[in-house]
């Protein structure tokens, strides 16, 4: 079922660009912009406050994101989602993921380990309340710190740009309860992972959780298909 557009305020001027783009992506994301729709550029304009230059400098980055395709003099769309590309996503990011594993074991700080497991409690407290969105916020923010700690640059701009598809793609297949459940088992073995600083097993706890939401999300993805083939 579709979800009800959230209502919103006007932007704010500070920062307009980043902000029109922030919002333009999450609608993306969260699917209220559904892939193959055309971006309603005028119906935007006016529900976010704005001109069309800052809408239209947003669908840029967001094209560049692959999130969006710009059409010469038609505007643009919400990029589709093939079981091909993210087969293939997924397949990157659980090498990011064994690679991160490793930089971590070597570089992670007391205070780091204290700050992921600060993260993992309140995140246990999110899926015990079976608060998924809180959730899965807090997930985000514990997979982009455990890459941003471990100390890599060019790793990090990786995983960033590729999370926001991985992102969209699991938002997506709507993923079932007990997939949520596993995950955060596999939280635990990672933070036990981190906690002893093993390089071994944390790469590969974290590449097969990973690899464990790729087929997850792949399934969905499937299911949702196959379901709107037989329905149309």
């Amino acid at each position: 079922m579709a979800q009800e557009p959230r209502s919103r305020e006007p932007l704010k001027r500070l920062s307009l660009h980043e902000a029109v783009t922030d919002r333009l992506r999450e609608m993306v994301l969260e699917g209220e912009l559904p892939p193959g729709s055309r971006i309603p550029e005028m119906r935007l304009c006016d529900e976010f406050g704005v001109s069309r230059t800052p809408l239209r400098e947003a669908l840029k980055v967001l094209a560049n994101e692959g999130l969006v395709r710009l059409l010469p003099n038609r505007g643009a769309v919400v990029a589709e989602v093939t079981l091909a590309e993210v087969a293939d996503l997924f397949e990157v990011m659980v090498g990011l993921e064994d690679l991160s594993g490793r930089l971590l074991a070597e570089r992670v700080s007391d205070d780091g380990i204290a700050e992921i497991r600060t993260l993992h409690e309140r995140m246990v407290s999110h899926h015990d309340a079976r608060e998924r969105t809180e959730y899965f916020h807090v997930n985000q923010q514990i997979h982009h710190r455990l890459t941003e700690i471990a100390g890599n640059t060019v790793l990090l701009d990786l995983y960033d740009n590729l999370s926001v598809k991985v992102r969209r793609a699991r938002y997506l297949a709507n993923l079932q309860e007990g997939r949520w459940d596993e995950s955060l088992a596999e939280h635990e073995r990672i933070l036990d992972a981190l906690t002893r600083r093993d390089a071994g097993e944390l790469s590969r706890e974290m590449s097969e959780h990973m690899r464990h939401t790729g087929d997850a999300v792949l399934q969905g993805l499937r299911e949702i298909m196959t379901e709107t083939a037989q329905t149309g």
